[in-house]
């Protein structure tokens, strides 16, 4: 699958893809407890999408890397259409560059 055929509400995604940007991660409270929360922009070659990075991601992550996002789902926030990698889901790192 390619980022340009992501479309919100879609499951069990996997894409490979480059990790252009993080953010600075932030604090926010859920019904869980206190997370640690970033947002990646990833890349392929059809296009970019956000990534949200929850808790431990936000430390597997950084730009330039190469990873493959699997189980993920996508949904969208403010009119954009954006990744989540949820508990059932996994980051993997594939290249360490940048």
């Amino acid at each position: 699958m390619k980022i340009k055929d992501v479309k919100p509400g879609m499951s069990n995604i996997t894409l490979t893809v480059r990790v252009v940007s993080v953010s600075e991660p932030r604090r926010v409270e859920t019904k869980y407890g206190e997370a640690l929360v970033a947002r990646a922009t990833v890349a392929d070659e059809t296009g970019e999408i956000i990534l949200n990075l929850w808790r431990s991601q936000v430390e597997q992550v950084k730009p330039g890397y190469v990873i493959r996002i699997e189980n993920a789902f996508a949904k969208e926030y403010r009119g954009k259409v954006e990744l989540n990698v949820g508990k059932q889901g996994k980051i993997v790192v594939i290249e360490k560059h940048g």
